[in-house]
């Protein structure tokens, strides 16, 4: 006997309110004609999608009436009950938390402060009052869901930060998913603020970024490696963490990058995170002083992305951060890497707060893809 290929009643009725979901969220409040027109699917078929979809509670009358010749038509919206995302930031800066909507709105943005040293009580009780401030200032006391960029490595299967030696920001582990808990009614997806900077680089490129390294030069240092459009994490996330790379440092002495600027007097007194101020000053000051120092954090630099290069064989490299956008930096490493066995171009990041960015862009990517696929009934969200 053949099997049917034909697709079930059941499937054609859940294409079709994906359909409806995702043109309401890319075109805003829209009447059954504009949907039908706006989908390609029939007026009786976008009909009883809607019918569906208002039930379920995942739309809405909005009370607005269309104005013209002929029969009013009525505005339908996507319902409150389709809910919000979290997108977070946990930096030495400190912590920002946005509320945001389907359609990517930032509908409330709160932020705190991070004291250092900072240990892992005191920032995930940041962490948690932030994000509940902010879903309080949008009206809501849950998210269905949250991404958490974090200025430290991740361990890829449990999301929680890894304290590396010489890691300059967090003292100790900390568990973003457990801070984020008690307002957040789905998944956490937590990474490195590196690995977001990354992906917003990405997205804001032109096609050429599917194989290229971002290096972010700051208090710390670290390295995404985007391999055919994704980012390499590796076997426990820790992927890209180039502190640790030997490289030239003061009278051509090969040392850890990280140590090259405690010999240069660039980290902050008991403390191994990198003076940004200081760096700016040296990097973009006169005199023989100011000069020798940027010879030495150009070779320093240059070393890390030529081991880069040599692992990952990127079509370009993109330097970020707090510092790794001066132009005096870009020169002075472009000028070394040309004149390497293997050049590779170099420009700076585009993207600001590209960490946050990366993780907005995922948040509502996320978000839009639980409404589309499952949307919510009003009362599970309450």
């Amino acid at each position: 006997m053949a099997t049917s290929t034909k697709p079930s009643l059941d499937l054609l009725r859940q294409l079709s309110d994906t359909t409806v979901l995702t043109a309401l969220i890319e075109h805003g409040p829209s009447t059954r004609a504009e949907l039908a027109s706006a989908t390609g699917l029939s007026k009786p078929t976008v009909t009883e999608s809607m019918r569906r979809l208002e039930a379920a509670g995942a739309v809405l009358d909005t009370g607005d009436r269309s104005t013209g010749r002929g029969r009013a038509g009525v505005y339908y919206d996507l319902s409150p009950a389709t809910g919000l995302a979290l997108a977070v930031s946990v930096a030495p800066e400190g912590i920002v938390a946005e509320a945001l909507d389907v359609r990517g709105k930032v509908l409330a943005r709160e932020t705190a402060g991070v004291t250092r040293p900072a240990k892992p009580t005191a920032v995930a009780r940041a962490l948690s009052s932030t994000a509940k401030s902010a879903l309080h200032a949008a009206g809501a006391d849950r998210a269905r869901l949250a991404v958490v960029s974090v200025a430290d490595p991740v361990d890829r299967h449990t999301g929680r930060l890894v304290q590396l030696p010489d890691s300059p920001f967090l003292v100790g582990t900390l568990d973003p998913a457990g801070a984020l808990a008690p307002v957040v009614g789905g998944s956490v997806v937590v990474d490195n603020d590196v690995n977001w900077s990354a992906l917003a680089e990405r997205s804001a490129g032109d096609g050429d970024l599917d194989d290229f390294a971002f290096l972010h030069l700051g208090e710390g240092l670290g390295c995404a490696l985007v391999a055919d459009g994704s980012v390499v994490r590796g076997a426990t996330g820790l992927a890209g963490e180039v502190a640790h790379v030997v490289v030239p440092g003061p009278r051509g002495l090969a040392m850890a990058c990280t140590e090259v600027f405690e010999r240069l007097g660039l980290h902050h007194e008991g403390s191994t995170a990198i003076d940004v101020a200081e760096v700016v000053r040296s990097v973009t000051g006169r005199g023989a002083r100011a000069t020798a120092r940027l010879h030495v954090i150009a070779d320093a630099v240059a070393g890390v992305v030529a081991a880069v290069v040599a692992v990952s064989d990127p079509s370009v490299v993109v330097l970020g951060g707090s510092w790794g956008t001066e132009p005096a930096v870009l020169a002075a490493v472009r000028e070394r890497i040309d004149s390497s066995p293997r050049p590779v171009p170099l420009r700076p990041a585009d993207v600001p707060d590209a960490a946050l960015a990366g993780a907005r862009a995922d948040a509502v990517a996320r978000l839009r893809a639980l409404v589309t696929q499952s949307p919510p009934a009003a009362e599970t969200l309450r």
